[in-house]
């Protein structure tokens, strides 16, 4: 017996790259609530006065030798910058980062100055091989994506925490991740490269209701910061960032259409074997198109009528979700029609969604690719249990590509 092996290596980045003027930004953004138990916004503060080299600083009078990692400033300084009412508070969250084995510091109690130095500094900010100057308000440090998941599960977020959090995980441009050459879009890092997730792994996430989470994210999205885009049902949700590019790359930012991310996020369709054909439609998808509006091409076509009629239905569904009002009018045409032969791995399709008014039409690419009858599971957006059948085109997975 014959066997084809294909070697893929998974590449993370185990560091993010924080601009130091970005985190003075959001220090001075009092929009952005910073009320939560989660010490990520703190100690992300902490990192961005730290010293690449030693160098010098002069309080009341004194000069201080501050290394690499370390700073010094005054309890009062970092009130300020933590947004408390109370010195104790400062102390606090200095405390909690210690026991997380973040960093170490020593209070002078007579002015009230602190010296801190931020753990595994040279390993994961080490000299730079090129000459870029790291002042305090320009510049740069890495900080370990890993100090992410340990910070943000101390305590429930704050909207600033989950800012943070995404802003870290955000990814573009990388072939390994989907969607994501369309802008920044936040994937967590979970081997799968799908970027949907849900809002209960965020409650869980940053230990707040789903209610919070909705909210945080809402009022993200209505500053401006991020792009919230959902789908029906439990296929999840996609976030994007807006600013990003501008503040890491110095480039424009890009317009996030949600439309477009909508056509090329591939989405499982499960119809049960133990179902008949005649039931299909009615069983998996609810009735929002009806027979009378799809029009299938007889010629050519690999997966039974009724699937292919289910599926324009799911693909109806989606697009409606995503503002296509054509597809919420009872007088739509859905024209389908093969574009492959059935030998072939993945079975192209040419969908028209025609408007009878005359007022827009819609031409997309449809590809369903059938799944393996005796795989258990479909490592896609989502991951379910299937019954055995021989049926070839009992799971198709959808991918499309569309334009007006």
């Amino acid at each position: 017996m014959d066997y084809q092996l294909e070697l893929k290596q998974i590449v993370d980045f185990p560091r993010c790259r924080i601009y130091r003027e970005f985190i003075q930004t959001l220090i001075k953004d009092r929009s952005i609530r910073t009320n939560g138990s989660s010490c990520l916004f703190y100690f992300l503060i902490l990192c961005s006065y730290a010293n690449y080299s030693s160098s010098y600083r002069n309080i009341e009078h004194l000069t201080y030798t501050v290394a690499p990692g370390e700073w010094i400033c005054t309890l009062k300084e970092l009130q300020h910058q933590f947004r408390f009412r109370f010195q104790h508070q400062v102390l606090s969250v200095l405390d909690s980062l210690a026991e997380q084995n973040c960093l170490t510091y020593t209070l002078h109690e007579k002015n009230r100055i602190i010296r801190y130095k931020i753990s595994d500094w040279p390993k994961d900010n080490t000299a730079l091989s090129y000459n870029f100057p790291c002042k305090k308000d320009v510049g740069f440090f890495f900080f370990p994506i890993a100090n992410v998941h340990k910070l943000i599960h101390m305590g429930k977020c704050s909207e600033m925490d989950a800012l943070l959090d995404l802003w870290i995980h955000a990814v573009y441009n990388d072939p390994s991740v989907r969607c994501s050459d369309s802008g920044p879009v936040v994937y967590f890092r979970n081997q799968t490269g799908n970027p949907l997730f849900s809002y209960q792994y965020l409650t869980e996430r940053w230990q707040q209701s789903k209610s919070s989470v909705s909210r945080m994210l809402k009022k993200l999205e209505s500053n401006d910061m991020i792009t919230l885009i959902s789908y029906s049902g439990k296929h999840g949700s996609m976030i994007y960032l807006n600013n990003y590019l501008s503040v890491m790359f110095n480039i424009s930012d890009v317009m996030i259409d949600k439309e477009e991310i909508a056509m090329k996020m591939e989405l499982p369709i499960h119809i049960p074997g133990e179902v008949s054909a005649e039931k299909t439609t009615v069983s998996c998808v609810p009735e929002s198109v009806s027979d009378e509006q799809i029009i299938v091409s007889q010629e050519g076509f690999c997966v039974p009528e009724p699937h292919t009629k289910t599926i324009v239905r799911k693909v109806a569904e989606m697009l409606e979700t995503q503002g296509i009002v054509c597809c919420r009018c009872p007088k739509a045409k859905y024209i389908l029609s093969p574009l492959s032969a059935c030998k072939d791995i993945v079975y192209r399709y040419s969908l028209r969604i025609i408007c009878p008014l005359g007022s827009a039409s819609y031409h997309f690419e449809l590809n369903i690719k059938p799944q393996n009858p005796e795989a258990k599971t479909i490592p896609s957006v989502r991951t379910q249990t299937l019954p055995a059948s021989p049926s070839f085109s009992e799971i198709p997975e959808i991918l499309l590509k569309g334009g007006e």
